[in-house]
């Protein structure tokens, strides 16, 4: 998947400020039922090479609409192992393209 085709979403900070994220990809736990969603910064001034800090989000599809999220932090360390585990598989996957 190109950088154009990604998915982009909007989420607000404590503060209520918004920031522009590109969805990077989601997966679903068939054991738990919780879906999940690894997003980047969207950043024009970020170098090609540079390390990109990546963010991990559970979610909700809250209503009829796809795009009408509901957002939780990744809490537990069994989760975050999970998600560490995707990323990975993810990247190896991106760098062989």
């Amino acid at each position: 998947m190109s950088k154009e085709e990604r998915e982009r979403i909007i989420i607000p900070d404590e503060n209520g400020e918004e920031h522009l994220f590109e969805v990077l990809f989601t997966f679903d736990v068939d054991t738990t039922g919780n879906s999940y969603m690894a997003v980047i910064p969207v950043d024009s001034e970020t170098d090609e090479e540079e390390e990109v800090e990546v963010f991990a989000f559970r979610f909700e599809e809250k209503g009829e609409k796809d795009d009408d999220l509901e957002l939780y932090p990744i809490e537990s360390d069994e989760e975050w192992e999970m998600v560490e585990e995707m990323l990975n598989t993810f990247s190896e996957n991106e760098d062989e393209e």
